[in-house]
């Protein structure tokens, strides 16, 4: 008689995907550490309400660009020759952060950083796709940002302790050290060779190369998060001094902490019942963090705010990147995850320049609000998707 044996689940934790995760968190936490503490270093040596913006205006733009042929380099190109190229580039800007006495040299060295940066996140992003699961994606990229959101939390504080209490040469040589840890990682990873053969290669043009066209739709909704996150990051401290509010800090802490939980929860519900269980609750939450900031005129509604927006955005992030890289053939994972860090990266620093408009016509808690209209969109466009898809399955089940 014949017996129903469950499928034994794939192993995540491999060794693979724990060193590749740990060296995820070293290489976002170097980053992080800098975030608040470089343009501290820039203004004190001179420069300008402008070239502190551009700080971190450059890094953006030379990510975004060097992440186009980097998803393209990565059907090919052998993973380690990716991650040694990165590393070499991280490090160089790392270490000449601890020499640079002007700040063209920043500027200049931060724009190298962007280029180590694009290449190294699109790297990891197409790697880590590779080593989890098929059956275990949403879970898998849950465990594997958590790293990051982890850095989120802890870097930022360490950066400005170490700025405070030991200057900025400690800083810059901790920084380099994480960063070489990251990369020091990665040659005890093995890495799959890239599958060939499964994607036509009758492009039409340079761009269908450089853009991978089924990773467009959840990178739009990412996009429309990440506005959302841009305004939060640029404007928090300035909104606390607004609403009398005395250290904005716990928000950033409690929103990594509810991040942190929130992953695992969501990577399983999308395995399990898919995108739509995962995407919609995710926004609402984050709706209602954003009302809640923005209404807040105390620690404690800081905090229930954090809690919320921490839960929307940790649902929704890693998700709609394992819905990317489900959509996509093995060979174009490199150039879906560049499509989608592009995305997301446009909306942060997008969110900076359009809800900072926004600010000085009206207030920091109104512009949060408006903000809020953002992720109505996404819901919208989002719905209208389903909705399609919907009908499209009723039509082929009545033909």
């Amino acid at each position: 008689m014949a017996t129903n044996i469950p499928a034994k689940k794939e192993p995540l934790w491999t060794k693979n995907f724990i060193l590749l995760s740990l060296s995820n968190f070293f290489l976002f936490m170097g980053f992080q550490m800098l975030l608040p503490t470089l343009p501290v270093f820039v203004s004190e040596h001179g420069g300008n309400g402008t070239e502190v913006g551009l700080v971190i205006a450059l890094l953006t733009l030379s990510a975004i660009i060097i992440r186009f042929f980097t998803g393209v380099a990565l059907e090919t190109m052998n993973r380690h020759v990716m991650f040694a190229g990165a590393g070499i580039m991280t490090l160089l800007a790392m270490g000449g952060y601890y020499v640079a006495t002007t700040v063209f040299a920043v500027l200049v060295l931060r724009f190298v950083h962007g280029v180590g940066w694009g290449i190294s996140t699109t790297t990891y992003g197409a790697v880590a796709s590779d080593i989890i699961p098929a059956a275990r994606r949403g879970e898998g990229m849950g465990y594997f940002g958590l790293g990051s959101t982890l850095a989120m939390a802890l870097g930022p504080f360490i950066g400005i302790w170490l700025m405070r209490d030991y200057g900025f040469n400690s800083l810059f040589i901790c920084t380099f050290v994480s960063t070489l840890l990251s990369f020091g990682l990665t040659p005890f990873i093995s890495i799959p060779y890239p599958e060939r053969g499964i994607v036509k290669q009758s492009f039409t043009s340079l761009l269908a190369r450089l853009v991978e066209r089924q990773a467009l739709f959840p990178s739009f909704l990412a996009l429309l998060l990440g506005v959302t996150y841009g305004g939060i990051v640029s404007f928090i401290t300035l909104f606390g001094k607004e609403a009398g509010i005395a250290n904005v800090g716990w928000f950033f802490l409690v929103n990594a902490a509810s991040i942190f939980v929130i992953r695992p929860i969501s990577g399983k519900i999308f395995d399990k019942k898919g995108h739509y269980w995962v995407l919609l609750p995710g926004a609402v939450c984050s709706i209602l963090g954003l009302f809640l900031l923005s209404s807040a005129t105390s620690t404690l509604l800081l905090i229930i705010a954090a809690i919320f927006y921490g839960a929307g955005f940790g649902a929704i992030q890693p998700s709609l990147q394992a819905w990317v890289i489900n959509r996509v053939a093995p060979a174009r994972r490199g150039a879906a995850n560049a499509t989608f860090y592009n995305a997301f990266d446009l909306g942060i620093g997008g969110g900076g320049l359009i809800l900072g408009a926004i600010a000085e016509r009206v207030n920091y808690a109104h512009m949060y609000r408006y903000s809020i209209l953002l992720l109505v969109v996404y819901i919208a466009v989002y719905m209208a998707y389903v909705m399609k898809r919907t009908e499209k399955k009723d039509d082929s089940a009545v033909a």
